[in-house]
């Protein structure tokens, strides 16, 4: 990334920063009053509900005025502190992660409304940053936001999917919860009735033991069914994955690989992109073989191989940089 690519990524960040604190003040005004009738109970409990959020916007707003003050490094700065942070210097590790944690910021507001709070978004995010910070290696050629991306997501991701909910039970158990769940809401709007366990066994073929055991944890279980956040219409339900979907980490992951494999092939020779791009069908090629690949660009089955060897071992390389399994890059034909 050239200087001025960095002078752009520094705008960026502080044009962000202007409008993070004005998007979270904004959000939290006072909205116009309704003439609704509510009982005492009712408005005490939303009062709490307000003076809650207005608890954590305080401490949303103190956090972005402190990271304010931390200055953005020039490419140079970044290299320099970087490779002291390698050698254990506590100073430049410090450092580094003073300032990029606006860039962490950054990437948790996309995460909002999924039931984690942005304060708690931020947190995690900042985990995923000081991990990048302790594995970084500026002679790779990368920027450090480049890298630091990457485990901000994914531990802001895996935090959505372990945390978000009330109910604290084993992740695999929650999503066996969902399935019984979502059963039992199509049969209510089939029925006159609220289903029983053995009109929600006999929909998903399981056991009526397996039923009753689930719904045995009724107090845990109605959680999932409470709004989010005030005046929110998604529930923790909601923000549950199904038991026959993709890991969200998963599907990020693949999205990523989706949409950077191309930047990665520029690292490559000339010669390696385009083998690579021809056997895996990459930048508009069929998927072809290595006999193929030779007689397309005039060389030999073996040579070809060897070709391909080379340009996975440096796209692995890549990918375990930027905090990713290489082990299955392609699979060859």
């Amino acid at each position: 990334m050239s200087h001025d690519d960095s002078d752009s990524d520094s705008d960026d960040y502080s044009k962000f920063f202007d409008e993070a604190e004005s998007s979270e003040s904004d959000s939290f005004e006072a909205s116009p009053k309704r003439k609704v009738r509510r009982s005492a109970a009712s408005t005490s409990s939303t009062s709490d509900r307000r003076k809650t959020d207005n608890k954590s916007l305080d401490a949303t707003q103190i956090y972005l005025n402190e990271i304010g003050f931390s200055p953005l490094l020039t490419p140079e700065e970044e290299v320099y502190f970087a490779r002291r942070a390698l050698k254990g210097h506590a100073d430049a590790r410090k450092r580094m992660i003073e300032s990029n944690l606006r860039l962490v910021v950054k990437i948790a507001r996309r995460y909002v409304n999924r039931g984690l709070s942005l304060l708690d978004l931020i947190e995690e995010g900042n985990l995923g940053l000081i991990r990048a910070v302790e594995k970084f290696d500026p002679e790779r050629g990368f920027r450090f936001s480049t890298y630091a991306t990457w485990w901000i997501r994914q531990t802001i991701e895996r935090a959505i999917m372990n945390q978000t909910r009330t109910i604290r039970l084993p992740i695999h158990v929650v999503k066996e919860l969902n399935v019984y769940l979502r059963a039992a809401r199509e049969l209510t709007q089939k029925l006159d009735h609220e289903p029983s366990p053995e009109e929600i066994a006999e929909l998903l073929d399981k056991p009526v033991a397996d039923v009753k055991r689930m719904f045995g944890l009724n107090e845990r279980i109605s959680s999932v069914d409470t709004p989010i956040g005030y005046d929110s219409e998604k529930s923790m339900l909601d923000t549950i994955a199904d038991q026959n979907s993709s890991d969200p980490a998963e599907v990020l992951q693949d999205d990523n690989l989706k949409s950077n494999i191309d930047n990665w092939l520029d690292e490559l020779s000339e010669k390696q992109r385009e083998v690579v791009a021809r056997r895996f069908g990459l930048r508009g090629f069929e998927m072809s073989t290595l006999e193929e690949v030779g007689r397309e660009i005039g060389l030999t089955r073996e040579r070809v191989r060897q070709i391909q060897v080379e340009a996975l071992r440096r796209l692995r390389e890549i990918m375990e940089m930027n905090g990713l399994s290489g082990d299955n890059l392609f699979v060859s034909t």
